[in-house]
């Protein structure tokens, strides 16, 4: 058994990819680094909707994002996690 506070972080994340949108955004940096300009062309959305997914995604530690000119560079941090093997 997991101790509760484990269990928090692991519903923490799985609530976080709990839409399409951010599974294919999961997907697509599995890969490698993508700007925001690159995960913005994947969808038929607009560029504040593609924001918010990827700040759910980066609170709860998903990904990460850097600055490099005037680009944002977005990456999976826990690409090994058994939740992404899952979906």
């Amino acid at each position: 058994m997991i101790p509760f506070q484990e269990a928090e972080i692991r519903a923490k994340v799985i609530k976080s990819m709990a839409h399409p949108v951010r599974l294919i955004m999961v997907e697509h940096l599995k890969e490698s680094e993508r700007s925001f300009g690159e995960i913005f062309n994947l969808f038929k959305l607009d560029k504040s909707t593609v924001s918010k997914h990827l700040l759910v995604l980066k609170e709860a530690g998903i990904v990460s994002s850097r600055k490099e000119g005037a680009d944002m560079i977005y990456r999976l941090e826990c690409p090994a996690s058994p939740i992404f093997s899952a979906v």
